[in-house]
């Protein structure tokens, strides 16, 4: 006898608060990325309640101001200083089904509870991998998928990201432009200069917190980077990223993480107060009651349930992330 639909919440339940009603930790396992800034809540991090498209408040010039001399008439005007970038929410979700001939292949309620969990796991499973196959791809505003950093970091500066082109953006000096992309393409192997480089390509300022602290690689490029530091006995790590799982460098205040998902041949990096995510307040890894498919349109005997997020990678500065491709 197959388990009742009672009996599969109640499982379901206990499956995602486990450990003293604690959620299971298994969306944030397979980035970095996901893990600090998803998990942790790191850097930049809204919930939103709803629309089409979030607004992410930027600073990008100065007001009036200057030296002046005694009886100097001193201006009164207000520059434009502020603008918005919009992050378009996306939407990702994984299945669980399980049919009719599943349940009564299982042999007994522990086999049957097993099966459930599985199915829970393989849900999980498939909708982080989705997000993180996605962090650092091409894809745009009005691309279904999560807004990659490659598109943050490169492109035509008139195509627009976050709903912004960089030639729409100009400072008041009629010449910066706050929004430009920082990317580079040189074809050279990584080094500690090349690291130093694109860290000051993405400087905001020479105070604290004005350059990148996060650089995600290949673990080709980061076994490299590592076995220079340690050749030069300079090698240290983070001990939380350590502890959470992650190997892990720091060099230079900037904590380095290899990721599979990183293109070959790219370097990432990003100052953690101008980078994060924005997650719609209902679609933080939501999952909705399991469902009988007999009422469904195709009338398949089983059960089902879905997990749904809905949120996307925001950038409040763009000049404070910055990419090298073609690495070796």
């Amino acid at each position: 006898m197959s388990l009742t639909f009672t009996e599969i919440q109640a499982i379901t339940n206990d499956y995602f608060l486990m450990d003293g009603k604690k959620a299971v930790d298994i969306y944030f396992q397979d980035s970095f990325l996901m893990w600090k800034f998803m998990d942790k809540k790191a850097g930049v991090f809204e919930r939103p309640e709803g629309g089409d498209r979030w607004r992410i408040p930027l600073e990008y010039d100065g007001q009036e101001g200057g030296f002046y001399s005694r009886g100097e008439a001193l201006s009164s005007d207000s520059r434009e200083i502020m603008n918005a970038a919009f992050a378009y929410p996306k939407h990702a979700y994984g299945n669980a089904t399980i049919y009719r001939s599943d349940e009564q292949a299982a042999a007994g309620e522990y086999a049957e509870v097993q099966l459930v969990q599985a199915q829970i796991a393989s849900a999980q499973k498939t909708v982080r991998k989705k997000i993180a196959q996605n962090l650092y791809g091409q894809n745009g505003d009005a691309d279904k998928a999560v807004t990659g950093l490659r598109s943050c970091c490169f492109g035509s500066s008139s195509v627009a990201y976050l709903g912004i082109a960089e030639d729409d953006l100009v400072a008041s000096d009629g010449v910066t432009k706050p929004w430009a992309a920082k990317g580079t393409t040189t074809t050279e192997g990584i080094s500690l200069p090349v690291i130093r480089t694109l860290r000051s390509l993405a400087k905001i300022g020479d105070g604290a917190g004005g350059k990148p602290d996060v650089g995600v690689t290949t673990e080709t490029l980061y076994n490299l980077v590592s076995g220079i530091l340690q050749s030069q006995q300079r090698f240290t790590e983070d001990k939380d990223v350590t502890k959470a799982g992650f190997t892990n460098i720091v060099f230079e205040g900037m904590t380095i993480t290899p990721d599979d998902y990183v293109p070959a041949g790219y370097l990432f990096v990003l100052n953690s107060k101008h980078y994060g995510w924005a997650i719609h307040k209902d679609g933080f890894f939501q999952r909705t009651p399991w469902g009988d498919l007999a009422n469904a349109p195709n009338g398949i005997a089983g059960k089902t349930m879905k997990i749904f997020w809905d949120g996307n990678q925001v950038v409040n500065n763009r000049k404070a992330i910055a990419a090298h491709s073609n690495l070796s």
